[in-house]
């Protein structure tokens, strides 16, 4: 009786499971309306909706380094799927509402779906746009193992701080006072 009652439950229980993987829905998910981002700057390259989620890769992704040359930028390497870039997310946006007008805020979102990337940046409130690395090019191409990894720009282009794992949020504060000022 109790392997049938499991037989007739499995296949429920499957949808419930896939359906919560996925979030978004499929590759390109459901779109909401557009989510203006909240950039400190304009450049081509640099997404102006929220979920828009374009391709990247690496030279892509230096191409728009050089075009927010004078501005710094914290760039977040992160998938929908990663634990502890959900423990890091709420402080993100946290940082991003303060100081987002000053520094240029950026995702990677790696080895991941569309439709979970916009589900998880809904979910966290994220106000700044993430582009779209499935291979993870970009986060191998700069050497870099694991995610989250964080990477603060100075306005010169040069890497002043880097972070594997979680940002601590007092660090990640203190770090974007001292490179406004």
């Amino acid at each position: 009786m109790a392997l049938v009652t499991l037989r007739r439950a499995l296949p429920i229980l499957l949808v419930l499971t896939l359906g919560a993987c996925t979030r978004g829905g499929g590759e390109d998910g459901p779109r909401a309306e557009p989510t203006p981002a909240i950039n400190a700057v304009e450049t081509d390259l640099l997404p102006t909706d929220v979920a828009e989620l374009p391709d990247f890769d690496l030279a892509r992704f230096e191409t728009l380094l050089e075009q927010l040359r004078g501005t710094p930028v914290l760039v977040n390497l992160w998938g929908s799927w990663c634990e502890p870039c959900r423990d890091e997310a709420r402080d993100l946006a946290a940082a991003h509402r303060e100081f987002g007008d000053r520094v240029q805020f950026l995702g990677v979102d790696i080895l991941d779906s569309r439709g979970s990337a916009r589900g998880f940046m809904e979910e966290f409130g994220w106000r700044y746009p993430s582009v779209f690395d499935p291979p993870a090019s970009i986060r191998d191409g700069l050497g870099l193992l694991g995610q989250p990894v964080t990477l603060l720009y100075g306005a010169d282009g040069d890497v002043v701080e880097r972070w594997v794992g979680p940002v601590p949020p007092d660090e990640l504060d203190a770090a974007l006072r001292a490179i406004v000022r």
